[in-house]
């Protein structure tokens, strides 16, 4: 099992899991029990709290999974000749790891080995986001972004039918909780949402953050956007597509590509 032993990222991943609990906390026993509609509290209860297992779900999947790692060790004439060089053909060693690194490949300073497709380490996951768990990544900031907007929602009516009606009985505790969830849920709707995008554009125009942030030269073949996606999400497109328990062919789409 792949698991990176850093202290600021195994707080963070820690952090994540008790901010979601939070909310799923008030939103079921402050929120959603105590409004004494049933049909209103089931419905809204049951897909919160999909939506909250999902993104765990793909939180663990994004942390647990071989982000693409190079294998330590590969700089053997064995492994050289088996690349089958063509005349002239250049290989990049990594100083730090001492690997040889694949086109598109960098290293990482906190998981200490080469990521193939690296786009950024992400605290938050515990891990890097690169060709083998990007995937996950998506739909943890996905989920996250809903849970988020969807506790928004969940509030805003709390407090309209406080308006409404007489809630003076409200504690102090019961309107805190409520406050911090509100600016939870905005804290983390702002951020996951903008995550979300820049991962969706990265992947349809198939370059990665690192790519991106260091200008590199495109020296690979350029795919269309829909050949893009199937290679994060799976070929072909299935509702396997949002769940984190279905693992991409990533292969799939390429050869698909090939053959059109």
């Amino acid at each position: 099992m792949w698991f990176i032993r850093d202290t600021c990222g195994i707080v963070c991943a820690i952090v994540t899991w008790l901010l979601v609990f939070y909310a799923e906390f008030v939103v079921l026993f402050v929120i959603l029990i105590p409004s004494g509609d049933y049909m209103y509290s089931a419905i809204n209860g049951i897909v919160f709290s999909l939506l909250a297992f999902l993104a765990l779900a793909s939180h663990c999947r994004a942390m647990l999974t071989d982000p693409g790692a190079v294998p330590k060790g590969n700089a053997t004439k064995e492994f050289i000749k088996s690349l089958q060089l063509k005349s002239g053909q250049v290989l990049c060693n990594c100083p730090q790891c001492g690997s040889i690194k694949p086109a598109r490949a960098h290293h990482c300073r906190v998981c200490k080995r080469c990521i193939r497709k690296m786009d950024h380490h992400c605290p938050w996951i515990n891990n890097c986001v690169g060709e083998k768990n990007q995937k996950y990544f998506v739909l943890f900031t996905m989920y996250v972004a809903l849970i988020s907007l969807h506790a928004l929602i969940l509030v805003g009516f709390h407090f309209l039918h406080c308006f409404e009606e007489d809630c003076s009985s409200s504690s102090s505790t019961t309107m805190t909780l409520l406050i911090l969830l509100s600016l939870e849920g905005l804290l983390f709707l702002i951020f996951t949402s903008a995550m979300f995008k820049t991962q969706i554009l990265s992947i349809c125009t198939d370059e990665t953050g690192i790519e991106q942030l260091k200008k590199e030269d495109r020296r690979w073949d350029k795919k269309t956007t829909w050949v893009n996606l199937k290679a994060v999400f799976g070929h072909p497109f299935s509702l396997g597509w949002a769940s984190p328990f279905v693992t991409p062919d990533q292969g799939k789409a390429d050869r698909y590509q090939h053959m059109i």
